[in-house]
């Protein structure tokens, strides 16, 4: 059976588009390196009429098919099992950008066109996609929509989902639903749309979509304050909300010892502030750099401000603020050189992240004496990346084995307990089905697993991953 279904695929894509044999690392093993895999062959088909096509001789033979777009993912989700039965479909090759409508202020975009691609069209007509990650020379749009992506501007624009208007999905059936509209206003029926954005792979295989755009800011403005303690730091956010209004467009915070960890390993990238316990990056559009110097340093200068902000300084170029933004994007490179550490991508009402990280700081310590917390991500949404890297002298691979699942728990327990979650912007994958078994209620967990049956009757598509397999 396997031999026939490599000739059929080969005659499907062509040899080259059909890799089996060399080294297969880019697609079966993770960005962390937390998971690697053994697929049965990697598929690269070049349009959604091949993807179909491979999608039917894949029902046809029932073989498992892993979708992956830049595989840059975090949770284990666009990787293959270590059985060798399952077909890596990479989408890379979908790379177009089939149509910028600058009147409709949208993209149509194929599912493996990179994400920095798709600023770089938007920009040449004048325009702004506002989804910005750290992974976006890399990523690409279908596994942003997969994984409901968020980013840095979810603050002002919303995630992924929030940006797509319409989709085009090959189904478990290998048949082509075509969905890209470009309406912002469309009732007729179900949304299926949000059926597949953040199902990362397990209902259908995004190929394309169509996405919105904006006009482009007139100005930005870049500035990184030092407060003294988490509080602090939402009281600057209530007031740059309160002050800035909708041109408030990111508001990032970093931990110290975050910062410090960033030093370590990429010490070009200089800091202008002294240490503080709690670093805020913030980002404003305007129309014009006057409007926009004017509102941040006027911000900046109130001193009910200059109460949380023990300093600050505002970039004076685009050149600086890339230099402040590249502090915050360095974090979670510099954990990947530091070693193996257990990531909690976690969603908290803003209000309440100080009394989290005033219990879990002490009682994870009291845990795991030497502990080290390394804590950043997107305040401005509630969305924070607390990740625990091991003490000193303890080899990463050992603190995983011996703490994972207790200090996971602890944390999970923690998050859900004040209203929130444990996943917020990477996904489920492989790392979080079974949490999600256990988590999520019988009632939602039954209408999942329906919508799976219903759309993925025989569970060939991306098996085990958002839902445990049985």
């Amino acid at each position: 059976m396997g031999a026939a279904f490599l000739q059929a695929l080969r005659a499907c894509l062509g040899d080259a588009n059909v890799l089996v044999d060399g080294d297969l690392d880019a697609y079966a093993v993770d960005w962390r390196r937390r998971y690697r895999g053994r697929p049965l062959a990697v598929a690269r088909p070049a349009g959604t009429a091949e993807v179909a096509e491979v999608v039917r001789l894949c029902a046809a033979h029932a073989v498992p098919i892993v979708p992956q777009g830049g595989n840059s993912g975090l949770v284990g989700g666009g990787v293959p099992d270590a059985g060798g039965t399952q077909l890596v479909l990479s989408l890379k090759r979908l790379q177009r950008v089939r149509a910028i409508d600058v009147d409709n202020l949208t993209a149509t975009v194929e599912a493996g066109c990179v994400l920095q691609s798709l600023h770089d069209a938007a920009e040449a007509h004048g325009l702004l996609f506002p989804l910005r990650l750290g992974s976006q020379g890399s990523c690409t749009l279908g596994g942003n929509l997969s994984s409901n992506a968020g980013g840095t501007q979810v603050l002002r624009y919303g995630n992924a989902r929030d940006l797509c208007l319409g989709l085009e999905v090959v189904t478990a059936a290998g048949e082509v639903w075509d969905g890209l509209s470009g309406l912002r206003k469309d009732n007729s029926g179900y949304d299926l749309r949000d059926l597949f954005i953040g199902s990362e792979g397990t209902l259908g295989i995004i190929t394309a979509a169509t996405m919105k755009l904006y006009p482009r800011p007139g100005a930005t403005l870049t500035a990184l304050a030092a407060c003294p303690g988490i509080d602090a730091a939402i009281g600057l956010l209530r007031l740059a909300r309160a002050r800035l209004d909708a041109g408030l467009t990111g508001f990032e915070v970093m931990g110290e010892f975050a910062l410090r960890l960033q030093a370590r390993h990429f010490p070009q990238l200089r800091n202008p502030l002294p240490a503080a316990p709690w670093t805020v990056l913030m980002e404003l559009a305007a129309n014009r750099d006057e409007e926009a110097q004017a509102q941040l340093e006027g911000l900046l200068g109130e001193a009910s401000v200059r109460c949380l902000a023990a300093d600050a300084v505002v970039a004076a170029n685009a050149a600086q603020a890339r230099e402040l933004w590249q502090l915050r994007e360095a974090i979670p490179l510099a954990q990947a050189r530091e070693g193996l550490n257990i990531k909690h991508d976690i969603a908290l009402p803003v209000s309440a992240i100080p009394g989290f990280l005033g219990d879990m700081d002490a009682s994870l310590r009291a845990l795991v004496p030497g502990l080290q917390l390394v804590v950043f991500g997107h305040l401005g949404d509630g969305n924070l990346h607390y990740n625990l890297q091991a003490p000193d002298g303890m080899p990463p691979a050992e603190f995983l084995q011996r703490h994972e699942t207790t200090l996971t728990r602890h944390v999970h327990d923690a998050v859900l307990g004040r209203g929130g979650s444990f996943a917020a912007e990477h996904g489920i994958g492989a790392l979080k089905a079974a949490e999600l078994a256990a988590r999520k209620s019988p009632v939602a967990l039954a209408m999942m697993r329906a919508l799976k049956h219903a759309l993925d009757p025989h569970g060939l598509l991306n098996p085990g991953r958002v839902l445990a397999s049985p």
